[in-house]
C-alpha cells in the first residue's frame, strides 16, 4: 500500500526537497491550501462564510526545533485571531493548532507549548471564538489531552482530536464524552507502529463507528471528521438514536475536498466546518493528505502526468 510510504516521505527532508521543486506541485498544493499568508486567505474565509459554511483555520507549521520558532508559531495565530476581529464570525470561524509547533517537542515541551498556546486561546475568546488542538502522532497524545483539560478549566469551549486508528482511542472517547468536551474525530493520518495502531482500513473504520457511538450517546459535542459517504450516513443515524438535533453535532472537511457534499449537507441543514489551512510550511500537511485518499493520490499523479 502507498499511504505508508507516503507517510514515511512527509518526514523526508530529501523528498521535501524533490517534491517542492516540482513544477507541478504548486498548481496541486494549492487545491488544499488557502494561501501563503493571512491576508491571501481571509477572502476564502468570507466567501466559504458566505456560504452557509464555518470554518476552522490551520497555521502550517509543526515540529518546531527551537523555542524562537514556537513564538513565532504563537505570533502567526495572534495575526490571524486580529484578522478574524472584524469579519464578526464568532465561533462560525475558530483555529486549529498543532501543539509541536508551539514547542511540544522541545526540552520541557509540555510546559513550553501550554504556556505559548494559552495567549491565542485567550486572543480567541476575546473575539468570541475558540481552539481546537489537533493530534499528532501517538507519542504527543497524553501531553495534548492534558493540555486541552487544563485550557477547559478556563476556556471550557476549547476542542480537543482523536484518531479512531489508535487502540486507546474508546477509552479516550469516553473520558471526553464525560467531560461534556468539543471532540473531533478524525481517522489518523501518521505513521504509526501497529503495537499502538490499527493498520486495517477495515479495522480503523470499525474503530472510528464504535468512538462516535462514545462521542453521539455522550454529554459532549461530537465533530465528524470525515469525507466518507458510508459514515456521513452513519453519523446522521447515531445522532438521530442518541436524540441529537443537527445543531447538537457537526461534519468536518478540509478545503478543496468533496465541495458538493459539504454543500449538500449544509443545505440539509448540517452544521458543515471546513478545515482550512495556510501558510508556507504546507509540505507534511499535503503530504498526509496525499495518503488518507486513494483519489488524493490519483489527482496529483494526474497532474503530474498532465503537466510533464
Amino acid at each position: 500500500m502507498l499511504g505508508p510510504v507516503i507517510l514515511a516521505a512527509s518526514r523526508s527532508d530529501r523528498m521535501r526537497r524533490v517534491v517542492s521543486a516540482a513544477p507541478v506541485t504548486k498548481p496541486v498544493v494549492n487545491r488544499f491550501i488557502a494561501g501563503e499568508s493571512v491576508t491571501e486567505t481571509v477572502p476564502v474565509v468570507r466567501d466559504t462564510a458566505a456560504r452557509g459554511l464555518e470554518i476552522t483555520l490551520d497555521v502550517l507549521g509543526e515540529d518546531v526545533t527551537d523555542p524562537a520558532e514556537a513564538l513565532r508559531a504563537r505570533d502567526a495565530y495572534l495575526e490571524l485571531t486580529e484578522a478574524l476581529r472584524p469579519l464578526g464570525l464568532g465561533t462560525r470561524a475558530e483555529m486549529s493548532v498543532k501543539l509541536s509547533s508551539f514547542g511540544q517537542a522541545l526540552p520541557g515541551g509540555h510546559d513550553l507549548a501550554l504556556r505559548n498556546v494559552t495567549p491565542v486561546v485567550e486572543a480567541a475568546a476575546e473575539i468570541g471564538t475558540t481552539v481546537t488542538l489537533d493530534m499528532e502522532d501517538h507519542t504527543t497524545v497524553d501531553s495534548t489531552l492534558a493540555i486541552h483539560a487544563e485550557l477547559r478549566e478556563r476556556f471550557p469551549q476549547t476542542g480537543a482530536v482523536v484518531q479512531s486508528y489508535l487502540f486507546r482511542t474508546e477509552d479516550d472517547c469516553r473520558t471526553l464524552a464525560e467531560a461534556g468536551a468539543r471532540v473531533r474525530l478524525v481517522k489518523g493520518a501518521y505513521k504509526e507502529p501497529a503495537s499502538v495502531a490499527h493498520r486495517d482500513r477495515t479495522e480503523v473504520d470499525k474503530a472510528y463507528i464504535r468512538c462516535l457511538r462514545i462521542l453521539m450517546d455522550g454529554e459532549g459535542y461530537p465533530m465528524v471528521g470525515s469525507h466518507d459517504p458510508r459514515i456521513i450516513s452513519i453519523s446522521q443515524e447515531l445522532a438521530r438514536r442518541a436524540g441529537r438535533k443537527l445543531d447538537d453535532y457537526e461534519f468536518q472537511m478540509l478545503y478543496g475536498i468533496r465541495e458538493a457534499e459539504q454543500h449538500r449537507l449544509a443545505a440539509e441543514g448540517h452544521r458543515v466546518r471546513v478545515y482550512i489551512a495556510y501558510g508556507t510550511d504546507w509540505y507534511g500537511y499535503f503530504m498526509r493528505r496525499l495518503a488518507e485518499r486513494p483519489a488524493n493520490l490519483a489527482f496529483f499523479l494526474r497532474s503530474l502526468v498532465s503537466r510533464g
